[in-house]
């Protein structure tokens, strides 16, 4: 069971990114906020690496409260550096990820034919075939997930034959699902879950957003990101421009819920809606952990690295970035939103 909030505990929802062992700075997120302990989570929204670190941390809750849920993580993560990344061969340490490293460059063709061997031999395995399917399994209890009822957790993956977002509630996990939301399709063939195949849910909502709109009852929604919505830099190199055009993809999704979420703000803020309908709406007060300086110097490319050091690594900056949110934004909680969506995401757009 979940340990009881104590009196001055606020209720929050989590956003968490997908971005492979990029997840690792979730983790150190999570390990800051879980630490502190004056934070409860109503609603988790996760997708890719976001979603294994959701039902990792929520199952150590349900198994011991925190102090557990930080300890499962850990063991998930160093787990994770073990079974090692499906790209391991190309040889990289974590300082090739660094500028100038060589993974930004382009790949030699060798390692192209490294990844597409890889698909080839997931393919031959059998649909269900995944390196990180035993490790979620041992690591996790999915019979004691799907009986929660204190905490809603929202699983997105994108549906390969209608192109939509489809969002897993929490009676409906499963490895397969966590899978399915991770499946990357130029790595692993199609994961199927109900007689539908899935693919990564990054491309449709990373992550999905409008769950909590109406299925939770607290306003604070922080979003952990791992993508980097905004580079300094423009790429012209064709490996530093399929990074970049990644990365831009991976954010789509989330941009567009941002829009949504500012033009109900709006609705509200400008008095625009007939008295009997303002309670229809849900003013969210939105908070984000950003990415773009925590991991700006480190290449997409380092998203397949799993080097135990460098998941460390991500890890002890999540944790600053976790530690450093909650100084400056705790007393928030419950008050007012820390992100000025149309400033901070939105001000390219005339419209906004």
């Amino acid at each position: 069971m979940t340990k009881t909030p104590s009196p001055v505990s606020k209720p929050l929802n989590l956003a968490l990114q997908g971005g492979g062992a990029h997840g690792a700075f979730t983790w150190g997120v999570l390990d800051a906020l879980l630490e502190d302990g004056r934070c409860h989570f109503e609603g988790i929204s996760g997708t890719s690496a976001g979603s294994m670190n959701a039902v990792v941390m929520l199952d150590g809750l349900l198994e011991g409260g925190p102090e557990r849920a930080r300890e499962r993580l850990a063991q998930f993560w160093f787990g994770v550096s073990q079974a090692g990344s499906p790209l391991s061969t190309v040889g990289q340490g974590p300082l090739g990820m660094l500028p100038g490293g060589a993974l930004g460059a382009v790949w030699p063709v060798q390692d192209w034919m490294r990844a597409w061997g890889t698909w080839w031999q997931a393919t031959t395995q059998g649909a269900s075939y995944h390196p990180l399917r035993d490790l979620l399994e041992q690591q996790v209890d999915f019979d004691r997930l799907r009986a929660c009822r204190d905490v809603h957790l929202f699983i997105a993956a994108t549906d390969v034959n209608s192109g939509n977002v489809r969002v897993f509630r929490t009676d409906e996990l499963s490895s397969s699902v966590v899978l399915a939301s991770a499946c990357l399709p130029y790595l692993f063939p199609a994961v199927e879950v109900g007689g539908r195949h899935f693919w990564d849910g990054g491309y449709m909502g990373n992550p999905v957003l409008y769950p909590f709109f109406y299925e939770t009852a607290t306003r604070d929604i922080l979003i952990v990101h791992v993508n980097p919505i905004k580079r300094k830099e423009v790429p012209d190199q064709p490996q530093e421009v399929m990074e970049r055009l990644n990365e831009i993809t991976f954010n789509a999704s989330l941009l567009r819920e941002m829009r949504a979420i500012a033009f109900v703000q709006k609705l509200l803020e400008e008095d625009w809606l007939k008295p009997e309908y303002r309670d229809r709406l849900k003013y969210i007060l939105l908070h984000s952990i950003r990415a773009d300086e925590a991991l700006g110097d480190l290449s997409s490319s380092s998203k397949l690295m799993t080097d135990w050091s460098f998941i460390q690594m991500l890890k002890e900056r999540g944790r600053k970035a976790g530690k450093a949110w909650l100084k400056r934004h705790y007393a928030d909680i419950g008050a007012r939103g820390t992100v000025d969506i149309r400033r901070e995401f939105l001000h390219d757009d005339p419209n906004m």
